[in-house]
């Protein structure tokens, strides 16, 4: 990742900094106010505004605040001496003890491996130690991310997973890749998402489970309603015509279910996302009558209380274990065909030998 280029002058007459910024490709596609609310990360949005009207040129003219920035515009902003090192701040640097595994990497992308406990992004609570600091930091380590001061981009997380939710998440390192794979991410037809889980109860065929997603934010939870079999609850699967379903304000959720084993009241399952929603896996195997063993909020007390004592397992056994990519487009195209998959992690191996190794 190229660091921005940044020229500084200085008018002694009028105390004023201009400061020249060359846009570059991790920079460019997106709009002058936004770039600025990154750059300038202290100052309020009222004096952005303000200084867009007055004080910022690009490639020599004035230009709306909705311009979009390409890679090569030329960005002069004028300052009042003393108050753009103010208004600029400092980027935090990424300093966490790295966690996770490296399941791939190459030089547009990362897919981690991410531990049991950690966050993907920070909360109100939690805000260094987390997947994504760390991703940052080992690359910058590695040589193949260098943050300056006042960059406006680092590598991502296009995906995301839950806190106690082990498994694969995809970084783009690049401002291009990162826009590509969430595209990828958001459409169907370009990367499959398969996890493993242990339920209770015996599954015996593979099945499709439809629902429909009601949430409840107090309790911080979704409930899973059944959902028609007409194409217009599948459409709210893409926000389509149908997506409000037979609730408004509902989304349709569908997860794909395959036995893998079975043994001692419990099934092993590989349970393939075809939509994204929150909990979904969670939710609709307890609408199914097979909850997730450990889980907390969907789960059965007693069968946890008795994994818990068993095993020491205290959240939800749920794990990202195989990413497929089904086609990749523009500068990932290469990726198509590729399959990454992360095993369980040691905790959850050893509840799956004892469940079902003499299954």
């Amino acid at each position: 990742s190229a660091p921005l280029h940044v020229e500084i002058m200085l008018s002694r007459l009028y105390n004023i900094l201009m400061e020249k910024i060359i846009i570059t490709e991790d920079e460019g596609d997106q709009r002058l106010d936004r770039f600025l609310k990154k750059y300038l990360r202290n100052a309020p949005l009222s004096l952005i505004y303000k200084m867009i009207r007055k004080d910022v040129k690009v490639n020599g003219r004035r230009v709306e605040l909705s311009r979009q920035l390409n890679a090569g515009d030329e960005l002069c902003l004028y300052v009042a001496d003393g108050e753009l090192a103010a208004y600029a701040g400092r980027r935090p640097e990424a300093k966490a003890k790295r966690q996770f595994k490296v399941a791939y990497e190459d030089a547009n992308l990362l897919i981690a491996e991410k531990p049991l406990g950690l966050l993907t992004h920070g909360d109100r609570v939690e805000k260094k130690n987390t997947l994504a600091n760390q991703v940052v930091a080992y690359l910058s380590e590695q040589g193949s991310f260098k943050p300056g001061r006042r960059d406006t981009f680092a590598p991502s997380p296009v995906n995301r997973l839950d806190r106690n939710t082990t498994g694969l998440v995809i970084f783009g390192k690049t401002h291009a890749a990162v826009k590509t794979l969430n595209r990828m991410v958001q459409e169907r037809g370009f990367i499959r998402k398969f996890y493993l889980t242990v339920v209770k109860g015996i599954i015996r065929d593979s099945s499709e489970l439809q629902h429909v997603m009601r949430k409840n934010r107090a309790k911080n939870m979704v409930g899973a309603a059944p959902a028609g079999q007409s194409d217009d609850m599948k459409d709210a699967a893409g926000g389509g015509p149908g997506a409000c379903g037979r609730d408004a304000g509902s989304k349709y959720m569908e997860t794909l279910i395959r036995p893998v084993k079975t043994g001692k009241g419990y099934t092993l399952v590989e349970a393939e996302l075809v939509t994204g929603r929150t909990h979904q896996i969670r939710a609709q195997l307890a609408a199914a009558s097979f909850p997730v063993i450990g889980d907390p909020k969907y789960g059965d007390p007693a069968v946890n209380a008795r994994i818990n004592g068993q095993f020491g397992l205290s959240s939800q056994f749920l794990h990202a274990h195989k990413l497929v990519f089904e086609d990749a487009e523009d500068e990932l195209a290469y990726l198509k065909g590729l399959v990454v998959t992360a095993p369980l992690p040691p905790s959850m191996g050893i509840i799956e030998a004892a469940l079902f190794g003499g299954a």
